[in-house]
């Protein structure tokens, strides 16, 4: 009996002491076999024989140890538990997964198409070689090939959702051994995202890191310019600390050669030109297309919209300046804009517009370094940032370092495979991005932004109030926002308005330079035989475009150009 206690004793300082219910009965097995003459037969299913072969000769040098009273030979034992854990690790591993194990160098020897594309995540062991096509990233997922994903995905942390993980699960060929789990959890890697600036509470956010954020959408509607803070938040990638003191922007391809200016230059050496311009991601509303069906992208609200006041040199003035001539655009079709924003590769953020915008004096391009009256803030692409008014929020670079007058496009991947328009039918095992133009002016957009979808309405009531926001890409101005409270029946117009109230009469801005939303609101009679509300908005702009009435018939794999009339339901 003290044997026995002292063999259980023993137990609690092993190495499967997670496994503590298992071992105390064959410990008290192993005891009895080791004091008997007999060292095999028995019974005991395959899992307990393993089990008995593979601690028999721990649990022998122990009690050896204690019947002999020898120190040495209980010493022998136990110098040996290191291997034997190891041992028992690796064959835990193997019964826990059904799958063979796979040391890092065997991992790194598929690193290619031809050979293979594997990586490493958690442990595991996946062969992603028929996955790498399908990638909405494209190839850059071979960057990671042949190592572990993690550093890439806490980079690109919007990797880290339930789908992914399952998508990635079915392509898990094994287990990465023991030893090298161990060397990579030794291997600190430093967060990209631990210097980001600090964020308003009251966003919404959709990823963390990078961090993409809206604001509450009643909040959009009680200024007509969004206060910096509130103003919705877009990275793709870690915000990029940049000393104004020794920032250079460099604009390249034009006869004059290479221009650097820095901050001081941009704010010196050109006129200062102010806009009002809204900026809008092209994932806006993209919530309603999942509702439809699944897309793939950030799930935004109808809050990844904001205006502001924008102050900085006109981009003319500095293509001028860098030796810009009319003809130029007989062979320059694009100006690129290249971030200073990178990821683990040192790839930058990237984007491209149609030179006759850069150019036009009725493009209001800024090379812009102040937002609403002061330094543009770190979220906002400090010190420097494109503002492309009338143009998806994907060309309007912030963290602006580069620009270069091209023959081409951006080669940047958010311009070529992504931010792209498709049909209905395109999924991801049949579309080409190459076969549809970049998004650049977008579409006639409303949005209802008060009161909000399930909100109660007391019955009481003499009349609804009903707020919302409107715009046109392209510098079209919208003339005109319909409003139904029951479900697209009748219709009453809205007021619009296009500045802050109070700030006296308004006046239409020149054809073509509508840069800003209009903010409108209805008061109605309230309808007390409704049991619930279904409000709807639809917007016009003054080339007479008009929304869509359903999300189905826009519906695209990325989910970018939701612009189907905003319905909102409210019980009564």
């Amino acid at each position: 009996m003290l044997l026995l206690r002292r063999c259980l004793s023993l137990a609690r300082f092993s190495p499967l002491n997670s496994q503590r219910h298992q071992v105390s009965p064959t410990v008290a097995l192993c005891a009895v076999r080791l004091c008997s003459s007999s060292g095999g037969g028995g019974g005991g299913g395959e899992d307990q024989r393993s089990y008995q072969h593979t601690h028999r000769p721990r649990w022998r040098h122990a009690l050896a140890g204690l019947l002999a009273g020898s120190g040495a030979v209980l010493a022998y034992g136990l110098h040996n538990h290191k291997a034997e854990q190891e041992d028992i690790s690796v064959q835990n591993l193997k019964k826990r997964s059904g799958l063979p194990i796979y040391s890092q160098e065997e991992v790194t020897k598929h690193r290619s198409l031809e050979n293979g594309v594997w990586v490493t995540y958690k442990g595991g062991v996946y062969d992603i070689t028929e996955f790498v096509a399908m990638h909405p990233g494209g190839e850059k997922i071979l960057l990671a090939a042949g190592g572990a994903l993690e550093p890439f995905w806490a980079l690109y942390a919007v990797h880290n959702q339930e789908h992914v993980l399952e998508i990635l699960s079915e392509y898990k060929v094994g287990e990465l051994s023991v030893e090298d789990q161990k060397k990579q959890q030794a291997i600190k890697s430093s967060d990209p995202y631990a210097s980001d600036p600090e964020r308003h509470p009251v966003l919404h956010v959709n990823s963390l890191k990078p961090f993409n954020a809206e604001p509450p959408p009643e909040i959009l509607t009680d200024s007509y310019v969004t206060p910096s803070a509130f103003f919705f938040k877009r990275n793709h990638l870690p915000v990029p600390h940049v000393d104004p003191a020794t920032y250079q922007l460099r604009v390249e391809g034009l006869p004059g050669g290479v221009l650097t200016l820095s901050l001081e230059d941009l704010k010196t050496r050109f006129p200062k030109h102010t806009i009002t311009a809204t900026l809008q991601c092209a994932g806006n509303r993209r919530s309603e297309m999942n509702k439809v069906k699944q897309v793939k992208g950030l799930n935004w609200g109808i809050a990844a919209i904001s205006n502001a006041t924008w102050s900085g040199a006109r981009l003319r003035d500095v293509l001028l300046a860098a030796g810009y001539r009319p003809d130029v655009a007989q062979w320059a079709h694009h100006v690129q804009f290249e971030g200073l924003d990178k990821d683990v590769t040192g790839t930058t953020y990237g984007a491209s517009i149609p030179i006759n915008k850069a150019i036009s004096e009725e493009g209001d391009v800024l090379l812009a370094y102040e937002m609403n009256g002061e330094d543009i803030p770190l979220d906002h692409g400090f010190p420097v940032r494109a503002v492309v008014p009338g143009v998806v929020g994907a060309r309007n670079v912030k963290w602006l370092g580069k620009i270069v007058v091209s023959a081409e496009e951006s080669s940047s991947h958010w311009q070529q495979n992504d931010y792209k328009g498709f049909s209905p039918g395109t999924d991801w095992d049949t579309v080409d991005f190459k076969s549809a133009p970049a998004i650049q002016e977008l579409p006639i957009q409303s949005a209802i932004t008060t009161p909000a979808d399930g909100a109660t309405i007391d019955r009481s009531v003499e009349t609804v109030t009903v707020k919302g926001y409107a715009w046109s890409g392209g510098g079209r101005e919208v003339v005109r926002v319909d409003v139904s409270l029951d479900g697209g029946k009748t219709w009453q117009v809205a007021q619009l308005r296009g500045s802050e109230e109070g700030q006296g009469p308004e006046s239409s801005p020149p054809p073509g330079r509508a840069w800003a939303w209009k903010l409108w609101e209805i008061t109605a009679p309230f309808p007390h035989e409704a049991e619930e509300l279904e409000i709807v908005c639809k917007a016009v702009d003054s080339s007479y475009n008009a929304q869509p009435d359903t999300v189905s018939p826009i519906w695209n794999l990325r989910g970018v150009l939701s612009n189907a009339w905003h319905r909102v339901k409210t019980p009564c």
